[in-house]
């Protein structure tokens, strides 16, 4: 099932993402009698997902078929949601890309950071560079949709709490960060910092997780890719560490690590392309 949040009659709403179109959660409950939360982190919240996924799975899908649809390619696509309750970077994940910005192999346990709610921006809107901090860079990366509270969870068990995927950018102040690795958190925390795709794949879309790539693209060119298969803490491994550090709940989104970053100047556009979920994209600005 795939899920995205539109902006549709001036206000952001759930939708579902078919092969015939966009369908409104709306548009379901008003067609079917049905009360969907139409906010998709009421849904979360509201521990609706799963019976939605359930509702889908056992006929639901076909009858969206009979319902109107908005065409694909005239929607205003929106970020996820825009409040989350925690967002949870996590640094150096790809064996290359810890290379790069260490010169030595990654340490034993995962480097996590932090983003506020503020940095956040959707697919569409502009990254503004902050006057005086240099060089910034842009990360394309699978963001982890958490579906339930977990705590203290195994990592054979972890990948029970996902609620999906997308697509995500996370951007650096690199001379920041360059200066005193102590001012990561900073470095991570401005306006506009972190870019959230529009679209929710549930877990099932992805049988082969491990050959999922994950693609960091500058003004059209891939300039960096690699897969799920070659990070050094893999997405279970992730959920299990960080519950072990502290509760996770439902739209808790965690950022598990970018195959390359790139350099981006104003008039720039970067993207996070990622199969099966819709292209992420920002213009960067002043």
């Amino acid at each position: 099932m795939k899920l995205v949040t539109i902006e549709h009659e001036g206000q952001e709403h759930a939708a579902f993402l078919s092969d015939h179109g966009v369908i409104p959660l709306t548009w379901l409950n008003e067609k079917q009698n049905t009360d969907w939360n139409t906010d998709l982190y009421a849904l979360l919240q509201n521990k609706q997902l799963q019976a939605l996924r359930d509702w889908y799975v056992s006929g639901g899908q076909e009858s969206l078929s009979a319902l109107p649809a908005l065409p694909i390619d005239a929607v205003s696509y929106r970020v996820l949601y825009r409040r989350p309750g925690k967002m949870i970077g996590v640094g150096m994940n790809y064996l290359a890309k810890a290379i790069e910005l260490s010169g030595r192999p990654p340490e034993d346990e995962p480097v996590i950071f932090l983003k506020p709610d503020t940095s956040l921006i959707g697919s569409g809107e502009a990254i503004r560079l902050p006057d005086g901090a240099g060089q910034v860079t842009a990360e394309a990366e699978l963001a982890i949709v958490i579906g339930q509270t977990c705590r203290n969870v195994s990592e054979d068990d972890a990948m029970n709490y996902v609620a999906g995927y997308t697509t995500s950018l996370d951007m650096t102040a690199k001379e920041i960060h360059a200066r005193n690795p102590r001012f990561m958190q900073r470095a991570k925390s401005f306006d506009t910092f972190l870019s959230l795709g529009s679209s929710l794949s549930t877990p099932d879309e992805y049988v082969d997780l491990p050959n999922l790539k994950v693609e960091t693209v500058l003004n059209g060119e891939v300039m960096h890719h690699n897969t799920v298969s070659q990070m050094i803490f893999s997405p279970a491994y992730l959920i299990s560490f960080l519950s072990h550090v502290m509760t996770l709940h439902p739209g808790d989104i965690i950022l598990t690590g970018t195959p390359g970053s790139v350099v981006i100047d104003m008039g720039d556009q970067v993207e996070c392309r990622i199969a099966g979920m819709k292209t992420l994209n920002n213009s960067v600005e002043n």
